[in-house]
């Protein structure tokens, strides 16, 4: 179990030794250097000294009592978020590498199909640099997608990426326009009657993502900066036109 758990380790950037003390650590729970070294096999000063590695990667913590440290490993997630991150930082990137390479001179389309590979288009957004400017049916997303809160926006919130949404005045949309300030982002609703669009669009960085809910899970992401520039100047137009919408609604109803 033990060596299974170290190669997992490894295979996610770790070295052995730093595999070892995080394994020891995380079995002993709370413990001082010399109880994690003992565990661990390795001598008491180069211990710390990953101890140390650990903590700036975020992989261990420590508190001090009696001028003692006490050393606790941190949830084994944080290593899945970190090697997610190195995943879509790299998978963003390839773009440039193709162009450097001479590959590719014109805009970049991937396309995707099924849940996993909508799964791809969201993941690659939590890579973004720029706020993610959305279009979207909250009750459609979530018909395919149930765990989507979950599985994304929390991590979108937890990565301090803000989202700004358009979405129709239907009962979903009215639910997550009032969740706006836990999710870090802010919606703004459109007459369902007239704006009931069923896919979602994505503008980040350089990028446009489209997803289709409806019929067949279908996607794509086009990677150019000037249709990305030209989607942003669409989007503003009509973020525009929402409020303008929103403050009539709300005239009428008083």
């Amino acid at each position: 179990m033990e060596n299974q758990l170290i190669k997992v380790l490894t295979n996610l950037g770790l070295t052995d030794k730093e595999a070892k003390v995080y394994l020891a650590c995380t079995e002993k729970g709370v413990a001082m250097v010399s109880e994690i070294a003992k565990s661990a096999k390795i001598n008491r000063v180069t211990t710390y000294d990953i101890l140390e590695k650990l903590k700036q990667k975020g992989l261990v913590k420590y508190s001090t009592q009696n001028k003692l440290k006490y050393f606790r490993s941190t949830n084994p997630e944080i290593l899945l978020e970190e090697f997610e991150k190195r995943t879509n930082d790299l998978r963003g990137s390839l773009p440039k590498f193709k162009i450097l390479t001479g590959e590719i001179n014109h805009p970049r389309i991937r396309y995707f199909e099924g849940l996993e590979g909508i799964k791809t288009i969201y993941a690659d957004t939590l890579s973004s640099n720029t706020d993610i400017l959305n279009f979207s049916n909250s009750l459609e997303i979530r018909k395919q997608w149930p765990n989507y809160d979950k599985e994304y926006v929390e991590k979108r919130t937890k990565k301090k990426i803000f989202l700004k949404g358009i979405c129709p005045q239907d009962k979903a949309g009215q639910i997550v326009k009032s969740e706006d300030k836990k999710y870090y982002r802010e919606m703004r609703l459109v007459p369902q009657e007239q704006f009931n669009f069923t896919n979602e669009i994505n503008i980040y960085d350089d990028k446009v993502a489209i997803i289709s809910f409806k019929e067949e899970l279908i996607g794509m992401i086009i990677e150019c900066k000037e249709i990305a520039k030209s989607q942003r100047t669409i989007f503003n137009m009509c973020w525009e036109f929402a409020e303008i919408t929103n403050h009539q609604n709300k005239l009428k109803t008083s």
